[in-house]
This record gives structure tokens, sequence and C-alpha cells, in this order.
């Protein structure tokens, strides 16, 4: 829609200019405090990004590959509706939010995301039967305008040492006693509540409102465990937009060019299809593959060596895209180790990904998957398994080896989407490969979301 074709006569005036204080539609008259804040939301909210939409090129994309929009009003109730469900089962009066991506889950409005992973300057209070209150940056109260689950905005108070200083404390006791007549308000005479993410000062000033607190990872965890249809929809668009960047660096992965050259181009093609952004820059060539968890450099990608990348990527919808995938650099044959150490990765994706299914327990699909050879498991990943969705999730599976240490045991459920994890390289070798696709569990079984194909090259089949 262009401005010309807007509803509202507040857009009319693109061209013109537009005296201070002085509303368009209105000339010469004065507006008062609150004409002007309404012009100025109803402005933020016809330019939203959400409104906007996603641009040409990821729409073309998803239209060509018969990829339906998801309802964002029922995705966001059905996320609240989730997150309602896990406290009431706790007898909690709600959940305080403040990792920027039970945010995004919760209420579905963002700002600044990363900014806010390190500045607690946003939180919300999820009411288990009543208002969902989001408190936002400075003069931020419109982003949340396209939510139908936000109920209230606030100016948030931030008390965190970057903006308060010295007056921390003073600041951090007026945030308590706010958010205490939120809850108290709200959860009449239970005054129980979950907290995800908080500084120590901030406990102790709710205790002395009388509320009393339980740690909420488990209940943003398990809430967001389950995906609906319509998140399905989002995650399957994000997962289109990640495959389509994948495409445009195979084809422009050249020798001679740097990891880095390489790796700006996912971040790139995520971008212009309405991506966020990547968590983490697990992208390495040839003797960087061997250990993995070499971060992208400035190393020239050589002729015959190979690529691996883990996309770690944020995509449109917030929805995490996360695969991997290696690559045979230039026009040559793979070696015979590099054709050995891709048969043994894709064979482990393969018969793991088979095991999946509703009902199957961690600890099964641990001890039953398949492992690797003596010379390899020394290099092992960290999991088999693990939960994706708007970024890596609960549950992971560790390795047999690792299950005393760090398993937990559950089961798989419908609705659930987990990543299917291989990482080859022989303990002290020249290099390996890094698999990972994402797999939807079904009623019946399960359905892999990611479809981008293997190297051919490296994998020995025809083609």
């Amino acid at each position: 829609m262009s401005l010309a074709d807007s509803p509202s006569p507040l857009f009319k005036s693109r061209r013109r200019k537009i005296a201070p204080f002085v509303l368009p539609g209105h000339p010469g008259a004065a507006a008062d405090a609150d004409g002007l804040e309404a012009y100025a939301r109803d402005k933020a909210g016809f330019y939203s990004q959400y409104r906007l939409g996603f641009g040409e090129l990821a729409e073309g994309e998803w239209a060509a590959a018969g990829l339906d929009a998801p309802d964002m009003d029922a995705l966001r109730s059905y996320r609240i509706e989730r997150v309602r469900q896990q406290l009431r089962q706790r007898d909690l009066a709600g959940i305080l939010l403040y990792d920027p991506l039970n945010l995004r889950y919760a209420t579905d409005a963002t700002n600044m995301q990363l900014w806010c992973t390190h500045n607690a300057v946003r939180y919300a209070f999820i009411a288990t039967d009543g208002p969902v209150i989001l408190w936002d940056f400075h003069h931020c109260e419109h982003l949340s305008g396209h939510s139908n689950v936000v109920d209230e905005v606030r100016h948030g108070i931030p008390w965190f040492y970057f903006e308060a200083g010295p007056r921390l404390e003073e600041f951090a006791q007026k945030w308590a006693a706010e958010l205490a007549d939120a809850i108290k308000t709200s959860g009449g005479a239970n005054h129980r509540i979950a907290v995800d993410r908080i500084n120590p000062e901030g406990l102790h000033f709710l205790s002395l409102q009388g509320v009393s607190t339980v740690n909420g990872e488990e209940v943003m965890e398990q809430a967001r465990s389950i995906k609906s249809p319509e998140e399905i929809k989002a995650m399957r668009r994000s997962v289109e937009a990640c495959e389509a960047a994948m495409g445009v660096m195979e084809t422009q992965l050249r020798s001679g060019m740097s990891e880095n050259d390489l790796w700006a181009i996912l971040h790139a093609e995520n971008v212009r299809r309405g991506g966020e952004w990547i968590e983490t820059r697990l992208l390495s060539s040839g003797p960087r593959t061997n250990p993995w968890f070499q971060e992208s450099s400035a190393r020239i990608i050589e002729t015959g060596d190979i690529v691996a990348f883990d996309t770690d990527l944020i995509g449109p919808y917030g929805y995490c895209c996360d695969i991997s995938r290696t690559w045979l650099a230039g026009d040559g044959k793979a070696s015979n180790e590099q054709r050995d150490l891709y048969t043994l990765a894709v064979d482990q994706i393969e018969t793991n990904m088979a095991m999946l299914g509703p009902g199957l327990s961690f600890r099964d699909l641990s001890q039953q998957g398949r492992s690797l050879p003596a010379d390899c498991l020394p290099n092992r990943y960290s999991v088999l398994f693990h939960g994706v969705g708007l970024c890596d999730e609960y549950p992971t599976v560790p390795y047999p080896d690792d299950w005393d240490h760090s398993g937990h045991d559950g089961e798989l459920q419908p609705g659930m989407v987990v990543c299917v994890e291989s990482y080859v390289g022989r303990h002290g070798g020249h290099e390996g490969v890094k698999l990972e696709d994402q797999v939807l569990i079904t009623k019946n079984g399960y359905e892999q979301l990611s479809t981008y194909p293997l190297d051919q090259r490296l994998s020995g089949r025809a083609g």
C-alpha cells in the first residue's frame, strides 16, 4: 500500500513540509500532547515492519514453494496460552520475562533483540489470569501495536548499572514496587511468580514487596517446546529463506575468497528476506574444520578444501533455521578421506533421523542412536539431537558417553521440532565434516523440514 492509498488522512502529506507541533490535516492548528502521541503511534503503525511485510523476494520464493502465510493472531494467542498453561500447572500468579526470546515468544514484540540480551531494559509480566503488560525502552511504546496479546505498554524502569549507575538500588526499588502492584492486582492472594532472568537486587526488592519467585526457565522452555500449526508455517518459511540464502552462498563459493566473504553472503541474503540475525559464526575451511567450532576468519579458501558451516540463523518471523552443510571448494574431486568422513556423517544423520517419532524417550535416542568410530569419538559434537524454535531450545540429547553427566530423560511429542546433528573429524585429523537437519515430530513419525541437497562430490553418489 502506498501513502496515497492510506485510509488515514494523517498519511496524505508525504512531500509537504509539516510545521512542528501541527498535525497534518489540521493546518495551523496547534496539537495537544495527546493528539501528537496518537499521530506518532498511527504513523509508526503504518510504517511498521509487520505491516510492510517481508518484500517481493521472500514473498515470491514462498509463493513458488507453495508456503502459506501463518495466521499471526492465532500464533500469538496459542503461544500466550502455552505460557499460561505452564503457570497454572505450577500455581503461579504469572511470569516476569527479560530474555528477549521469551519476550518475543510471549508478546511477538521485538526491540533491539541483541542489544537487549546484555541490557535489561525490556520486560513483561504475563498474568496467569490477567493482562499482559510490556515495559519497553524509552519512547518505544509504538513497537507492539501489531500484537493482539499485549494489553498494556508502559515505559520501563532500567535499573542495570549502565543506565542507573550509583542510583541502581533506588531505581530497583521503584521497579519492584510497580511490578508488585501489577502482580497483586491480577493475582489476588497469590503473589508467587516465575522469573526467567534477573539480577539479585531484583529478587531482593521483590521479596520486600511480598512477592516470592521461582525459576522461570522451565516454564518457558516447556511452553515453547510444542509448536502450533501456525508456528510450523512460519518455520517453513524461515527454512525456505535460509536455504535460498545457502543457495546463493554455494553458487558464489570460489577458491581465493575468504571464509568471511562467504559467511557474509548468508547474513546478507537472510536480511534481504526479512531474517533477523545469526547466533554464531561457525564457518571454517580446510584445516580449520578440525576440530570444530572455529569461527569464520580471513583465511583464504583453497581449491580442494572442504568448507563446513552451521547456519544458526534467526530468519523471518523470528524462527530459527539451524542446519549444517559441508561443501567441496573448487571443481576438483574429493579425496578418499573427505568422502569417508562425509559418508560417516551422512550415515549418522540418516540413521538417527529414521529413529524419530512421538513417544520415543530421550534416553533411548541417546543409547540407540548411531555413534561414531573410536578415532572420531573424541571430537564428537556436544549432542546428537536438540530442540529448535525461536532459537536452539529444550530438549538436548547427548551421546551415550555423556549421558551420565549431562543427560535428562523425557520423550518426543508431536509438534516438537528437533535438529539431528553430526560432526565427524578424526582425533588429530586434518579436516572434519558438519551436517545437521531440522525435523518436525508428527503424530505418526517425523517430517524433514530442511531439504538442502548434499554435496554429491563428497557423498560419492551419482547425480
